[in-house]
């Protein structure tokens, strides 16, 4: 039998044709290092199959009370909210926060990425919309994401986006709608989102109804969606219910709407999903599916400390809940 040589430090710096001390650095995240080093570096791990599992336990004992938050915008209420629950846990245990909001670019994501994991951060949460940032998969630390899909290995802390599909579309159903159109992310991003839209398919079949889908990116302007929507009314004036895949793009619906004389909860019903406070305050007249965003939040960190103890963690699912309009 042959024995299967360990990789080790050496190996990959014989590779990369740089220093073991320029590995460890590529590794630890410290010091300046030129864009081509740090690719070089990886490449060598990829090419070798070297996993330093040893560097990231020891790293992880080396705690300095920084952790990082990646989200796309602050702008979104639901992002907004989150971010500030979870800040707000992270001050309670004496942890520092930094914040970087992505704007949904990929290129501006890495970035932040390397700049926070120079920073030395104990743990990151993220809730990034791109995908195929290796990074991730080859950071040092660890990271919990929220309602995304960023890592084979990462945990996922979501709403049940599947029970909440139901929720919403069983609402329109039993209000009376007969032509019932759903809008989410386009199929190619793969995210929990896509529960959502499974449950629609599911009801709609079930019910004996086409299922009609117009995908809606997250990073387009406000302008490009309300186009979007405009297309939706002009193709389908028959439709009578509405599920949106985001509160945001729920009342922009209902805006659109009106320019075409159709009025909530009269001869039209929207219901959307997230159930922020800004916007439930903001629009009382949208029915939507609440996620528990401060229990997001709570099990989010505790997944993150139970990583950076070294300890397993595990995906976790939260319930959701139907809030109804004040006009319903």
């Amino acid at each position: 039998m042959i024995e299967k040589k360990t990789i080790k430090l050496e190996d990959v710096a014989k590779a990369a044709g740089v220093s073991k001390t320029t590995v460890s650095r590529v590794l630890n995240h410290r010091g300046y290092l030129s864009d081509k080093t740090i690719k070089k570096v990886h490449e060598a791990m990829d090419a070798l199959n070297y996993r330093p599992n040893v560097v990231a336990r020891q790293l992880c004992k080396q705690r300095t009370k920084l952790v990082a938050l990646v989200f796309p915008t602050v702008n979104d209420p639901f992002f907004a909210e989150l971010e500030g629950e979870l800040e707000k846990r992270f001050d309670s245990l004496d942890y520092r926060v930094l914040m970087g909001n992505s704007q949904n670019n990929p290129v501006k994501e890495q970035r932040y990425l390397r700049l926070l994991l120079d920073h030395q951060v104990d743990g990151l949460i993220v809730g990034s919309h791109n995908q195929g940032i290796s990074e991730y998969e080859k950071a040092n630390r660890p990271i919990v994401s929220i309602e995304r899909f960023v890592g084979r290995q990462i945990p996922v802390v979501s709403s049940d986006n599947y029970q909440g599909g139901l929720l919403a579309v069983q609402r329109l159903i039993d209000d009376g709608c007969q032509h019932i159109i759903h809008t989410n992310y386009p199929v190619n991003l793969v995210s929990p989102n896509e529960l959502r839209r499974q449950a629609y398919e599911d009801l709609m079949h079930k019910y004996n109804r086409p299922a009609i889908t117009y995908d809606v990116s997250f990073d387009v302007s406000d302008e490009e969606k309300e186009r979007v929507f405009r297309k939706m009314f002009r193709e389908h004036p028959e439709v009578d219910g509405i599920f949106a895949d985001n509160d945001t793009n729920a009342s922009l619906i209902i805006r659109v709407g009106k320019e075409f004389n159709r009025h909530v909860p009269d001869d039209l019903k929207v219901v959307g999903y997230d159930g922020a406070s800004i916007t439930r305050m903001l629009s009382p007249e949208l029915t939507t599916i609440r996620q528990p965003i401060p229990e997001m939040a709570t099990k989010a960190v505790e997944l993150l400390l139970k990583l950076i103890d070294g300890a397993d963690a595990k995906s976790a699912t939260l319930p959701v809940k139907l809030i109804s309009s004040v006009t319903a």
